[in-house]
């Protein structure tokens, strides 16, 4: 796999040698997502294939056959010897015109139904692997970017499949069979039409360079508009709150104007290249017809020939024109696959062990041994963590903002793996669990826990797929979420809307409790699970933690001191070290650090 820490490597050896080597990489790794999507088509392709040709192969048998109708149909004729020559010619024209027709109608359903196939594997395996990479790619890895792959990105592939190949592969041919019949029927005259050939591969070839550039730098700007698009909507409250519109919309406007340069110089480029193409195609038209004109003068060659010769002309030409066209559209392709590519290959950092160690269910306790971890090398946020949490114990985690506590319990939920040490759930490594067993044992709740659309019933059965109505309604009752559930439009089957923006804040908290829940996990995190409620709705879910953290072994992260109050045991942290170790009632004793956040607090309620 190919990484930035790789490409850097590459810049290191020889900075010239950057954009070619770095060029090459993206090629390579394009062309094998390529051949894998194709792999399972191959039959499908050879039988396309064999279509394509038989539809070529009718549409270049009628100029010759027109040659022959000439030269054999219409001197009888001119002699009174009857027409029956001419006729036959015609029949088999358009028996070559109905044969070109079916086979092309063949050859546009079956390509069509490969394209679609390969497009739906694709989509497939992108949403698959964006839901397995690890959130530290998605922390850096922006959503806008996320959307641009799962829609420009595949909609330019899907336009290649589509149309693309069809015109590619029919004017290869085309050309192709074209020149060898040109030189089949008259060699002199054959090499003439031929002469402008290689002036004519090296304007293509140019053309193909300069395209690669171009397109490669659409996707890219293309890209930067989704993104910012996509983050100014998302964060539309805060942008409106703080009267950001006109800074977003001077960015906007400008990557907005990048894109349509870099369309523009695509726009140029076709604009040189297809003109240059039918001037080249007409001069050697013209010329082919001055000397055809005269061999023909001289009888050195028949007007049937000449005639046959000036319709492969055209048919040979024609297609560059085609091609021009499939460059665009390549070259845009391209550029995304190199962009999809790159995305498949990242790998999980926090990738899932070959055979997992399973827990039937797990009891709950967690161990740190010699636990370090830094999100940046050389800036550790856990120097080193020796740590033991017994199964069924409540403790919270204090201390100051980037004190650690969030890292410790998203090493727990294994979210990251440490840099050094082990986490252990019941004396196995986290490392050596099986997914689903990990994610069935911990569960996080968080600040800002995600509703999805669908209703509010829908949104708690997240917790266990498959879980009854009765059992949901029951969580929903255990958490104290039963009461203001029932009160809405159609209580339980009410539609929570965006991201459950129909709802307040503190409703949403208590759906994912009720969601966590009904998990019954063996680990419950608690991330600032309560800073979003009200005192009213934080008084109902204090009740209502009692009875979710009974028998579990639970991870409360708060700055609220009544949250605190129901753990068993608090820890205060300090850049990553445990400080202060002891129950609420010992601490708030001492006249340690805890103490006097807890007089702090309630001098606040005086």
């Amino acid at each position: 796999m190919t990484t930035a820490t790789d490409w850097r490597g590459v810049a290191s050896e020889n900075k010239d040698d950057l954009p070619e080597k770095v060029s090459l990489l993206l090629r390579t790794r394009s062309r094998k997502l390529l051949t894998d999507l194709l792999s399972p088509h191959r039959k499908a392709i050879a039988l396309l294939s064999a279509v394509i040709v038989c539809s070529s192969g009718a549409g270049l048998a009628i100029p010759y056959l027109v040659k022959v109708g000439i030269d054999s149909g219409i001197p009888p004729m001119a002699r009174g010897e009857g027409s029956g020559t001419l006729l036959t010619v015609i029949a088999v024209i358009l028996a070559a015109a109905v044969t070109q027709a079916l086979t092309r109608q063949a050859f546009l359903k079956m390509s069509g139904r490969i394209g679609q196939d390969i497009l739906l594997e694709l989509r497939r395996r992108v949403f698959d692997h964006f839901q397995r990479l690890s959130l530290s790619f998605h922390e850096k890895y922006t959503s806008g970017r996320v959307i641009s792959r799962l829609t420009s990105d595949i909609e330019a592939i899907a336009e290649l499949l589509q149309s693309g190949f069809d015109g590619l592969v029919t004017a290869v041919l085309t050309m192709f069979g074209t020149a060898a019949l040109l030189l089949i029927l008259d060699v002199h005259l054959g090499l003439v039409a031929l002469v402008p050939l290689p002036i004519l591969l090296l304007f293509t070839r140019w053309f193909r360079r300069q395209s690669a550039l171009t397109y490669r730098r659409t996707r890219e700007t293309v890209a930067l508009v989704i993104v910012h698009f996509v983050e100014s909507m998302t964060g539309i409250r805060a942008v409106q709150a703080f009267r950001r519109e006109p800074r977003n919309q001077e960015i906007f406007g400008q990557l907005n104007t990048d894109y349509r340069d870099a369309n523009a110089r695509a726009m140029q480029l076709i604009a040189v290249f297809m003109p240059g193409i039918k001037l080249i195609g007409n001069l050697t038209i013209a010329g082919v017809l001055i000397y055809g004109g005269w061999l023909a003068f001289h009888d050195e060659v028949t007007v049937g020939v000449l005639a046959a010769f000036l319709l492969y002309l055209r048919q040979f030409y024609e297609p560059m024109q085609e091609i021009s066209q499939f460059y665009n559209t390549l070259q845009s392709a391209g550029a995304a696959l190199e962009k999809l590519s790159g995305v498949l290959e990242e790998e999980p950092s926090v990738p899932e062990p070959p055979r997992g160690a399973e827990l039937a269910r797990a009891r709950g306790e967690v161990r740190f041994e010699g636990t370090a971890f830094s999100y940046v090398p050389e800036m550790p946020i856990l120097p080193r963590l020796d740590l033991t949490i017994p199964a069924g114990q409540s403790v919270a985690l204090v201390g100051a903002t980037g004190a650690g506590k969030t890292t410790l319990a998203k090493l727990i939920a294994r979210f990251y793996d440490p840099t050094e040490g082990r986490v252990l759930l019941d004396g196995v490594d986290l490392r050596d669990l099986d997914e689903t067993t990990l994610r069935g044992a911990v569960v996080m709740v968080t600040q800002e826990n995600f509703l999805f659309s669908g209703t509010v019933a829908e949104n708690i059965g997240f917790g266990r797929p498959g879980a009854s109505r009765k059992e949901i309604v029951e969580a929903a009752e255990a958490i104290g979420a039963h009461e203001f559930i029932s009160a809405l439009p159609d209580g339980y089957d009410t539609e929570v809307g965006k991201r459950g923006g129909r709802m307040s804040a503190g409703q949403r908290q208590l759906v994912a409790f009720a969601r966590a829940f009904l998990a019954d996990p063996s680990v419950l995190i608690l991330d600032e699970a309560t800073s979003s409620l009200d005192v009213p709705s934080e008084r109902l879910v204090q009740r209502a933690l009692r009875t979710i953290l009974a028998d579990r072994t639970a991870l409360i992260i708060a700055h609220r001191l009544s949250t605190v109050e129901i753990a068993d045991r608090v820890l205060v942290m300090d850049k990553g070290v445990i400080v202060e170790d002891g129950s609420p009632e010992q601490l708030v004793a001492s006249s340690g650090r805890f103490a006097g956040l807890h007089q702090a607090w309630l001098d606040s309620l005086a």
